[in-house]
């Protein structure tokens, strides 16, 4: 500082050196102080708080709680839980100096599943929720590592990375994690610093990981790379809310539209727009409502609700006359009922102008690198993410290697004193003291001081014969181990390989289906196919090519009689959001939207696809149109004379073409079946001559599509196979032979061989039987479901599955179907009955009872959710093959079973005619080998059905035949106030008795 007399004066310390730290006082221009400060202050920010490292993916904070509840806490997925309370104060104590709030905010962020796509931390107790509830206090709530996060901090222990002082210099801790996920891509990022933010998107692992792997193929010529290249793997953004991410943006009006996620890829920067998934549901004439499924990412659906009400309370959006909240742990569902005559499109294109449901999503691909901010590419965030890994492999390598070396010069001197134990031991008896002993050993033998202290540590035990073989498989295990070590790193190369390796062991792991639908248009052009409802179809393919669908919702009792006329290929159920894929016995597949297919008559593949009429059709498989969790696992494709093949899911959806070839058919053979698999399981194959054989799907590999395939069954002369499906390890299979001999056998009895064998014997095969022509497996607990046998001349015989008696597995079985001489069966198909799911009147009502809202539902729409109860089975969408329905030779073949429907109460059989009419309502029987007895049948209550409400004579008429049909006969003697029939009928009929057509009581 400077006196009155302008004499620059310095603070001095005791012993006369000048102390720039005590009692210094300096004078400095403000202006320029500002500035340094300010600078200092910003890159503080930067660099230690709000940007992530483009290595790790986290930011300081982050990394201090996951090194904390690794290394201090040993908190990792496989030891319970600790209270949040505990973690927030290890890591305030030991390295992150500032306030808890801040600790707990980040580590509640990280626990969180609607904010994180692959949540590090795995929290019990209340971690918020997407309503916008904050967590409970620290002091409430427990955590501990998820699995994944151990891929964060493993090799952390090997001087992988580089260590500084914690706040107060008492502690170490990491610079960086090793971070073998690539969580700066898969989890994203935001924060704001000084003078710039981040806002990383999170990405789906499968995509990265294959990204990475690509790149790692090409890591010679990785200038070379595109950003389109690596956009053939990562599609786009996946957040964890879902929702829709529109391609194109359209900067000015009329302008060029804009890939935005390509901008966002190619230079650090784009706008998105995201908005959210829904439908509509028609729920009465002229009434629809719009169901909201998934929101956008970071939207507050508490805030939504309000805000949707505020609007439609001003007045700025018409036709909303109800809004409620059906959300549950099932999913998220958001209800908006329309007023009558109210136009869905326009109200839900007012929902995405004025809420949340339509959002920009600003991304700004910003990290550090190497201590510096950077706007990276997508190109450059993946190349630094490799290069960080090298970095670790390299470090861990070197670790091993040094570790290898010091313990097989150990083992070394081990074996070498085990040699001359004698001397060795005799040099030690005669030393005074261990230092003596172990110079002794030195001078004497030559042992460095590191194996002389070694063996005087060796305990007698070790002197052992088995322990010297030990020794010795040991020292050879190190060198091989040593020369792996040197190897790798002497070799890039190999090192990369290796980076790929845990990288696909990674996704192999912990991958999972996409979640947000990427639409390849601009906001606001919405489609047919976006606003339909998700129904639940019936679809049926005739061998002369013709397509039908039926709502699930409305089954009659002409459904059996539409199966044998109508559905000699395939008969599956689907929804009306998903494709159709069909394939012709060449191999070829073609995709046909589902509500393209007519409700009402039918339509010809050649006039939905571009097959001609000339092309046989012999499979269809229903596949979801969005590729979520239904993508995962593989579609397995059985030709006619036991060729297999196995694809991914994911080469059949992703093919845009509009025909393309899945397997190369050989000359006189034809692609007859067409099911999915999930990767693991087993499946079947039966043959007309009663053979069968069981293998795993693991040993057909994965193939693209235009391949061949390989051998799964080996035929005899003039055999084919006439089944194919995916084995239900608990289930049965059902085998029927041409003259009607059916039986069912347990799948237990098959014992898995390998493939393209020639199998055992399924079905004893005589004149008498005839050959098998159709087979299926049957799930367990399926004796409540129907069966239906269609014969060659297009008869279909329904019989419930418990009435097919168990037998062995090499007999013929017993004949249950009764033909004409000149008829013969063909095909049989599966029909689930529906137990124990609510009706939509039962899920309505329920709603009802957890928000209190008025809800009116029409005569029609009640009704008919009484009469059916629909469920989506775990094999939706699948075609699940049946045997050939035709004699050999016609081209054709059967499709699949069926999960649900009704059965014909008009049965050719005298059994069929004592049925219970209503299948649906019996409660589910133990499986039994013979079917229960006329006299049992009739013993089985259906349930009361509740009573439709009437409004016109008109409409009530057909309602109540409908409903008589299911109700069983009144019997003499059990009429009456209390009679059981009466009641029954009583309950279903409230219509006039004179439109009703029954038959009088006897007198008793």
């Amino acid at each position: 500082m400077t006196d009155t007399n302008g004499v620059s004066t310095n603070a001095v310390s005791n012993n006369g050196a000048p102390d720039a730290f005590i009692g210094a006082v300096r004078i400095a221009d403000i202006t320029q102080e500002m500035q340094t400060a300010y600078l200092d202050y910003a890159m503080s920010v930067i660099v230690a708080r709000a940007l992530p490292d483009v290595r790790d993916g986290l930011k300081p904070v982050h990394r201090r709680i996951l090194y904390a509840m690794w290394h201090d806490l040993s908190l990792t997925h496989d030891k319970p839980h600790k209270k949040s309370a505990r973690i927030v104060g290890e890591v305030l104590g030991k390295y992150h100096p500032h306030g808890d709030a801040a600790v707990y905010d980040a580590m509640v962020r990280m626990a969180q599943p609607f904010s994180l796509r692959y949540p590090l931390i795995d929290g019990q107790g209340n971690f918020g929720s997407i309503d916008g509830d904050n967590a409970a206090a620290m002091r409430y709530t427990e955590a501990r590592l998820a699995r994944i996060a151990d891929l964060m901090l493993e090799d952390l222990e090997k001087d992988t990375v580089d260590w500084h002082d914690n706040f107060d210099n008492t502690l170490r801790e990491p610079d960086i994690l090793p971070a073998a996920l690539p969580n700066l891509l898969i989890n994203g990022s935001s924060g704001i610093a000084v003078g710039m933010a981040t806002n990383i998107p999170p990405h789906n692992l499968g995509e990265v990981v294959d990204a990475l792997a690509y790149m790692i193929d090409h890591y010679d010529h990785v200038d070379a790379i595109t950003t389109e290249a690596l956009m053939r793997f990562i599609k786009g953004p996946d957040f964890p809310t879902g929702g829709i991410l529109y391609r194109y943006r359209e900067e000015n009006k009329g302008e060029e539209e804009a890939d935005a996620i390509a901008q966002g890829y190619s230079v650090g920067k784009s706008r998105l727009i995201l908005q959210a998934k829904a439908h509509f549901e028609e729920i009465s004439r002229g009434r629809t409502r719009i169901v909201i499924t998934e929101l956008p990412y970071q939207t507050n659906k508490t805030a939504l609700l309000e805000r949707i009400a505020d609007l439609v309370r001003d007045g700025k959006i018409e036709g909303i006359g109800d809004l409620r909240d059906e959300s549950d742990r099932t999913g998220m569902r958001i209800v908006v009922e329309l007023t009558r005559g109210a136009d869905p499109k326009a109200v839900l294109a007012d929902l995405f102008r004025y809420t949340p449901l339509q959002q920009t999503f600003g991304m700004q691909l910003l990290a550090l690198v190497d201590g510096q901010p950077r706007l990276l590419s997508l190109k450059r965030m993946l190349q630094l993410f490799i290069q960080h890994r090298q970095e670790i492999i390299r470090r861990r390598s070197e670790f091993d290697l040094k570790k290898a070396k010091e313990r097989a010069h150990i083992v070394e001197g081990l074996l070498r004193a085990l040699d001359i134990l004698d001397e060795v031991i005799q040099t030690i008896r005669r030393s005074q003291t261990v230092e003596t002993a172990r110079n002794n050993l030195m001078h004497n033998f030559k042992f460095t001081e590191l194996q002389a202290q070694a063996i005087l540590d060796m305990q007698l035990r070790r002197l052992a014969a088995l322990e010297r073989k030990k020794l010795q498989e040991e020292y050879k295990e190190l060198k091989q181990r040593i020369a792996y070590l040197e190897d790798l790193l002497a070799n890039p190369q190999k090192v990369l390989g290796v980076i790929k390796e845990e990288l696909l062991a990674i996704k192999q792991e912990f991958g999972d289906a996409r979640r947000t639908q990427i639409v390849d248009r601009t906001k606001g052009t919405l489609t047919t196919t976006d606003l339909l409802p998700d129904q639940r179809v019936w679809v049926s393919l005739s061998k002369n090519g013709d397509l039908r669908r039926q709502a699930v919702s409305k089954p009659s009792a002409s459904i059996v009689r539409q199966v044998g006329k109508d559905s000699q290929v395939a008969l599956l159920t689907a929804s009306t959001r998903d494709y159709l894929c069909v394939f012709s016995k060449d191999g070829r597949c073609s995709r046909i939207g589902v509500h393209e297919i007519p409700e009402e008559g039918s339509k010809k593949v050649a006039d939905l696809t571009g097959f001609t009429g000339r092309d046989a059709i012999t499979a269809a498989l229903a596949l979801p149109r969005e590729r979520n969790g239904d993508e995962a696992g593989f579609i397995f494709l059985v030709t006619e004379q036991g060729i297999v093949k196995r694809v991914r899911t994911e080469d059949v959806q992703s093919n845009t073409g509009s025909e393309f070839t899945v397997i190369k058919v050989e000359e006189g053979d034809r692609l007859l079946w067409v099911f999915r698999t999930q990767g693991e399981q087993e499946v079947i194959l039966v043959s007309a001559q009663g053979q069968s054989i069981r293998f795993s799907e693991e040993e057909v590999r994965s193939m693209g599509l235009p391949a061949g395939g390989v051998g799964g069954m080996k035929l005899k002369p003039n055999d084919r196979i006439v089944y194919a499906g995916a084995v239900d390890p608990t289930g049965e299979l059902l085998t029927v032979t041409r003259a009607g001999f059916a039986k069912r056998s347990p799948l237990a009895d098959y014992s898995a061989q390998g493939r393209n064998g020639g199998g055992i014997v399924t079905h004893k095969v005589t004149d008498k039987t005839g050959e098998v022509a159709a087979a299926l497996v049957l799930p367990t607990k399926s004796e409540s479901d129907w069966l239906v046998f269609v014969t060659a001349r297009g008869v279909a015989k329904p019989m419930l599955a418990v009435e097919v008696p168990a037998m062995g597995r090499g007999v013929q079985g017993k004949a249950l179907v009764e033909l004409s001489s000149q008829d013969a069966i063909v095909a049989v198909w599966r029909i689930e009955s529906v137990k124990g799911e609510k009706s939509e009147e039962q899920r309505a009502e329920s709603e009802a009872s957890r928000t209190p809202i008025a809800r009116t539902r029409s005569t029609t729409e009640r009704s008919t959710a009484e009469r059916s109860t629909t469920k989506r089975s775990a094999t939706d969408g699948e075609t699940v093959p049946l045997a050939s329905p035709h004699p050999a030779g016609s081209g054709v073949k059967s499709g699949g079973s069926v999960n649900k429907t009704t059965g014909d109460k008009k049965s050719t059989s005298t059994a069929d005619k004592k049925k219970p009419a209503d299948v649906d309502q019996q409660p589910s029987e133990a499986r039994t080998p013979s079917p229960p007895t006329l006299k049992e049948r009739k013993k089985k209550a259906a349930p009361p059905l509740q009573t439709p409400e009437v409004q016109t004579p008109e409409e009530a008429a057909p309602l109540a035949f409908e409903f008589i049909e299911q109700v069983p006969e009144v019997q003499p003697g059990k009429g009456g106030k209390s009679g059981r029939g009466k009641s029954k009928l009583s309950a279903v009929v409230s219509v006039p008795e004179a439109q009703i057509k029954t038959k009088k009581k006897p007198k008793a």
